[in-house]
């Protein structure tokens, strides 16, 4: 259901194109990880996934679940709250493990936040958490790195910015790319794999952002 609306509500807010380093959407099974950048790149990428025929468990954090309609749909879907920083923050990894399992598609953000910046410009992804490497040694799924660029264009900055730009959109129609990228199997080790995904995505986002022509904000030293 998210997805589905996800391609309709998408496309009346800017222009989205999608390219894949492979001609086969990704295998079933797979862990897909995009970065994060905007409160509206959710949507975008559910968009994008729904073209290659993908319709993802996707992880996010509990608070969503109890956002009027938006928590029934996520309870709907079979999507997995993440309690952050509770004795429940390991359900989510055995939820998507199982998943996984069931050869479903499970979509996560590596940072498992938003830049805390106001600007609408591009920038690399920041510091991922471990989750997804141990997701990934857990279960042995393939991970395929997802980037997407100009969602900033839509919503970013402070509240009032996020409405105008939301507001706006439609208006003026920013455009707005997903790259998929080849999957990547992790090394072990949490630190190495926990590195090996983000310059993965980073690489996938260099390709959406220079689709773009975006320019790239100063990166984070975080």
């Amino acid at each position: 259901m998210l997805s589905r609306i996800a391609a309709v509500v998408v496309p009346s807010l800017g222009r989205l194109t999608v390219t894949s380093d492979h001609a086969t959407p990704p295998a079933t099974g797979s862990i897909i990880v995009a970065n994060h950048t905007s409160l509206a790149d959710p949507g975008v990428v559910l968009a994008a996934l729904l073209r290659l025929d993908v319709r993802p468990v996707v992880l996010a954090t509990a608070g969503l679940w109890r956002v009027p309609l938006l928590g029934r749909l996520l309870e709907r879907g079979g999507h997995v709250p993440v309690h952050r920083n509770t004795h429940r923050a390991a359900d989510a990894l055995d939820a998507a493990a199982a998943a996984l399992g069931d050869g479903r598609h499970v979509l996560m953000y590596g940072e498992g936040r938003l830049p805390c910046r106001r600007d609408a410009a591009e920038a690399p992804p920041e510091g991922f958490r471990s989750g997804l490497a141990r997701l990934a040694h857990a279960s042995g799924a393939p991970v395929v790195p997802l980037g997407q660029a100009g969602a900033r264009r839509v919503t970013s900055g402070p509240c009032a910015k996020q409405i105008s730009g939301l507001l706006t959109a439609p208006a003026r129609r920013p455009r707005l790319h997903v790259h998929i990228g080849a999957p990547v199997h992790l090394p072990p080790g949490v630190e190495a794999a926990t590195a090996a995904a983000r310059a993965a995505v980073t690489a996938a986002w260099r390709t959406a952002a220079r689709r773009l022509g975006e320019p790239a904000a100063v990166p984070s030293a975080r």
